[in-house]
């Protein structure tokens, strides 16, 4: 079958994206009025809480998979794009790893940019696993990720207090607000988080339309 998708990005991702900026906004408020930390974590990265948007990439993952497998765009090898998918995941943590085994603190700028560089390898190896699903990621990481880096900003020039201004560490150097909302909000969110939303909605992309070929061909 063809990687070309009959259905648009744009058309795919549309709902998600609306429901996506929700959750973000929704994660915002609760924050800033002190709502239970379990859901609305003011910590560093979020500190795992229940309502934010990274839950939502393997749902969303599934199901543009699932959805451009049935338009038939299916990928004829799958076992092909899951390695190249697999290989797009471990770029990042392998670079990590380098850099520890260097001597290089986790917390640097150096170890930074090592990541910053391994997400954009990673990307472009996981838009090669398939293209017509890559599309479809690629978009919706855009649509989700450009509205978090924007409400960074916000947050970082007003010194709110929540986990979308506040520093990674509290050795993090005092910088002008708008060299650490390039730091810690505008680069990660267009480099680190788009490779995440790409290569794990890519993992439960490919698995669903595994299941959309199998249904379709005991059907």
């Amino acid at each position: 079958m063809s990687d070309e998708a009959p259905v648009s990005p744009g058309r795919l991702v549309l709902v998600p994206a609306v429901i996506t900026l929700a959750v973000t906004l929704l994660r915002l408020v609760g924050e800033l009025q002190g709502w239970s930390p379990r859901l609305f974590s003011r910590e560093p990265g979020g500190g795992g809480a229940l309502v934010g948007i990274s839950w939502l990439v393997p749902i969303f993952g599934a199901w543009f998979g699932w959805q451009i497998a049935k338009s038939g765009a299916a990928t004829a090898k799958l076992a092909r794009a899951l390695g190249l998918t697999l290989l797009a995941f471990a770029v990042v943590p392998a670079l990590g790893f380098a850099a520890r085994a260097a001597g290089l603190a986790e917390m640097s700028f150096g170890t930074f940019a090592l990541y910053v560089l391994g997400a954009i390898v990673g990307l472009l190896l996981a838009l090669r696993a398939w293209p017509a699903l890559g599309r479809v990621l690629l978009a919706y990481a855009f649509a989700a990720r450009i509205p978090v880096a924007l409400v960074m900003l916000v947050a970082i020039l007003g010194n709110w207090g929540t986990h979308y201004d506040v520093p990674p560490s509290p050795d993090f150097p005092a910088m002008a607000p708008l060299t650490k909302w390039l730091l810690i909000g505008l680069l990660p969110q267009m480099t680190i988080w788009i490779w995440f939303t790409v290569v794990i909605g890519g993992l439960f992309g490919l698995g669903a339309a595994a299941l959309a070929r199998r249904r379709r061909a005991t059907a």
